[in-house]
């Protein structure tokens, strides 16, 4: 899939080239300002809440419609998940003790996993905040970085999926954000002390990353989803004389026993996906030794482009900013639990018409509009992995 003007003015409505999206429908106002910056763009995304005032402005201009339109998930009998029916452990202390870690990262993302994964509790309004060392992990942290602002590292709840027992964790500490693209002097990322810490105290058997991310080639579409063991830093900006600027990790295989029944409770949701999709969501398997379809974390805001502008192509399957650093931490640790990225395709390749920045602002609108629900997919396959184990 190629999305070009046409496509964002069929599916979602307005053509953000030509059409000023209301100041309203924006999470920050230096995104919605005419000197916006990809940076500021790429915040908006981390941020957006649909289920806030700006996602009521924006789903009132467009097409898209909010989670409320989400439709129970026919799960296989005894392995429906099942959320604690009380609070978890208070979040000023470890986290407790699971199977798994499952860690997401913007708002929205938030909303989607907890809503499969965890029904009722949602991660906004109901999930613990966690503050956990949070005076020590802050200090290394920028005055407006998410983390800061929220006053917490995180949030979390706990659910159970086949006597599994997870731990579901909102991340309010992202590589992009904690320190504004600025690599600290002794070369220690917070977000890396972030994920040392709940690994540790999770102690799990498997640690999952997932959330949103943009596709790479024309073959994916939105609401693909990517399991991949393999991830790699494209580190061209800020961390380019980090040592670990083009490094790249492998876990062990993903465990594909209810990939297939994944697949099929897709469809439950599959109408909110876009008109234009040629077929269902599908999910890519990649093995260990696929450097090709790696997982791409970036160091700046990128998205691959017809004309192949940020050089992307080659590198993997799908570009986000962020799972490489658990892969690293990973690899440093004396005893690394296994771990995947699950990430689903919010944004397809961008045609390269306009500018530049019209087609950043393109891929934002396109997370904007369909972003919780490729988020469905990918929680759903995060729930198949748990079920596996």
């Amino acid at each position: 899939m190629i999305v070009d003007r046409a496509w964002i003015a069929r599916n979602i409505g307005v053509d953000p080239a030509t059409v000023s999206i209301p100041k309203s429908a924006f999470a920050t106002r230096a995104a919605a300002a005419r000197d916006a910056s990809l940076d500021d763009i790429q915040r908006d995304i981390i941020d957006f809440d649909s289920d806030g005032p700006e996602g009521l402005a924006f789903l009132a201009f467009t097409k898209a419609t909010g989670l409320s339109r989400f439709v129970d998930i026919p799960w296989p009998k005894g392995l429906a998940p099942t959320p604690a029916a009380r609070a978890p452990t208070g979040g000023a202390k470890p986290l407790p003790r699971a199977d798994v870690l499952i860690v997401t990262w913007t708002v929205d993302e938030g909303h989607a996993l907890s809503r499969v994964l965890t029904p009722g509790k949602d991660s906004r309004d109901d999930y613990v905040p966690y503050t956990h060392n949070f005076a020590k992990l802050s200090g290394q942290m920028s005055k407006g970085s998410p983390a800061v602002k929220a006053k917490r590292l995180g949030a979390f709840w706990t659910t159970t999926i086949g006597g599994k027992k997870a731990v579901v964790f909102k991340s309010e500490s992202h590589l992009s954000q904690d320190t504004f693209k600025h690599l600290p002097a002794n070369g220690v990322l917070p977000n890396a002390e972030l994920w040392k810490q709940i690994i540790g105290e999770v102690r799990p058997k498997l640690v999952l990353t997932t959330g949103t991310a943009g596709g790479i080639g024309k073959q994916f579409e939105v609401g693909d989803v990517i399991v991949s063991p393999v991830v790699r830093f494209d580190s061209t900006s800020w961390l380019k004389k980090a040592s670990f600027a083009a490094a790249h990790y492998a876990s062990t295989a993903a465990q594909t026993k209810f990939f297939s029944q994944a697949n099929d409770l897709f469809k439950a949701n599959a109408s909110q996906l876009p008109a234009d999709n040629a077929r269902p969501p599908a999910i890519t398997i990649v093995a260990p030794s696929g450097l090709s379809q790696s997982v791409v974390t970036t160091d700046f805001f990128g998205f691959d482009t017809t004309d192949n502008h940020f050089k992307l192509q080659g590198l993997g399957d799908v570009s986000e900013m962020g799972d490489a650093v658990l892969g690293m931490v990973a690899q440093s640790l004396d005893d690394p639990p296994p771990w995947l990225a699950i990430r689903n395709v919010s944004d397809p390749q961008i045609a390269a018409e306009g500018t530049l920045k019209q087609q950043a602002q393109a891929a934002a609108t396109i997370y904007k509009a369909y972003g919780r629900w490729s988020s469905v997919c990918s929680a759903i396959v995060c729930w198949a992995a748990v079920a596996a184990l």
